[in-house]
């Protein structure tokens, strides 16, 4: 069953499927929903993309598609949606056409690349292309050192997280450290350790217990800005 308002938003979406053939912007939504910012809006989306009720069509910033109803309907429709709760709904019309969408997820400080220092202190928020941000909670930090260099990833980039307590071997984690410092690292795990690995030949991987370190997210993308 959909919370009220992931309903709303799927019937607000459909609606203007059907009206239009474009999909509703992040800012539409956020004022029909009446709410506070674009990142509630991406939180719905992602439940309900989660849960296989729309999809976002590839390769498109504003291009979502309603797959079903929930069986269970309720709630009162979002503004300025006509249509009354339980009320049968048609297949768009015709595909989304292509926009640019900017979101904003929450900025929290500065993350280490090198040796660990203080992060999640702290929150602002951070306009990002909707369209690098997969399904999920993502929030943003700022890297700071050259440690991860070799994976692309440089002093003053955005690192885009996504919001997770679990990660693969291999993967490029957010890792609080003892429970007070957050670095950026390759995770890997050997001998019942916890290896964080650099991406710089300059720096030593960390080797911890398995108790001392807690995934806090994974990298999910990133964002440059050129001055």
């Amino acid at each position: 069953m959909l919370t009220r308002k992931q309903h709303e938003l799927l019937r607000f979406i459909q609606i203007r499927l059907e009206e239009s053939g474009i999909s509703p912007s992040f800012e539409e939504m956020k004022e029909a929903l009446d709410l506070k910012s674009k990142s509630g809006v991406h939180r719905l989306i992602s439940a309900l993309e989660e849960r296989g009720f729309i999809r976002r069509l590839p390769n498109r910033a504003r291009a979502l598609e309603v797959l079903r109803q929930p069986d269970d309907v309720g709630g009162k429709p979002a503004r300025p949606v006509p249509a009354k709760a339980g009320e049968a709904l048609t297949p768009p019309r015709r595909a989304p056409e292509p926009a640019n969408d900017v979101i904003e997820i929450p900025l929290h400080g500065r993350i280490a690349a090198g040796v660990p220092i203080e992060a999640l202190e702290g929150q602002s928020m951070l306009p990002v292309p909707a369209a690098l941000l997969g399904a999920g909670e993502h929030y943003a930090l700022e890297v700071s050192g050259d440690s991860m260099i070799e994976a692309g990833i440089l002093d003053g980039d955005f690192a885009l997280v996504k919001r997770t307590n679990t990660a693969r071997d291999g993967e490029i984690v957010v890792a609080l450290v003892r429970g007070e410092e957050a670095t950026l690292k390759y995770l890997r795990r050997e001998n019942g350790m916890v290896r964080l690995d650099p991406a710089n030949a300059a720096y030593e991987p960390q080797i911890y217990g398995p108790s001392e370190v807690e995934v806090q997210g994974k990298l999910a993308g990133l964002l440059r800005r050129y001055h």
